[in-house]
């Protein structure tokens, strides 16, 4: 079509014909953008994988090359190396680019993942131990407690 016929046929469908010209890539073509870039993804399972998008499909599962599977907790963070990692699209909750100019001045400190591990574990063990004293009270109390997460016979 040379300009003028588009021109015409753009006048012809109305002025939001331009803007829904623009927003047609909202299934996984969208991701067509984010190759070989920097993401972040967030899983259904709370895991965030940061890797490089090499492929994905028509169902949205995802190539991530020089993938690192990253666990926060408070202020710090630890990186377990994960290498080429395959993602089925379904158990994606959200996929971001990262900015490599911002990546750095996080405020968030790198420690070796196993003190994440520690630290996590310190707060599900007091966490446990409060809701132990707590049930105990209430059972004192005279309330019914469900103790079925402790008794699984």
């Amino acid at each position: 079509m040379n300009q003028q016929q588009e021109q015409q046929h753009q006048q012809r469908q109305g002025p939001d014909a331009a803007l829904l010209a623009s927003n047609i890539f909202t299934t996984s073509a969208s991701l067509l953008e984010c190759v070989d870039k920097k993401l972040v993804v967030v899983l259904r399972d709370g895991r965030k994988l940061i890797g490089i998008l090499r492929s994905f499909d028509q169902y949205a599962n995802l190539v991530l090359t020089d993938t690192i599977e990253r666990i926060h907790y408070a202020d710090v963070y630890g990186d377990i190396p994960r290498g080429v990692f395959i993602v089925r699209g379904e158990n994606v909750v959200l996929l971001g680019e990262i900015d490599l100019n911002k990546e750095d001045t996080v405020p968030l400190r790198e420690v070796p993942v196993e003190q994440v591990f520690a630290l996590q574990q310190q707060e599900k063990e007091a966490r446990v131990a409060k809701e132990k004293s707590r049930n105990r009270v209430l059972h004192d109390l005279g309330f019914s407690v469900d103790w079925s997460r402790d008794d699984m016979y």
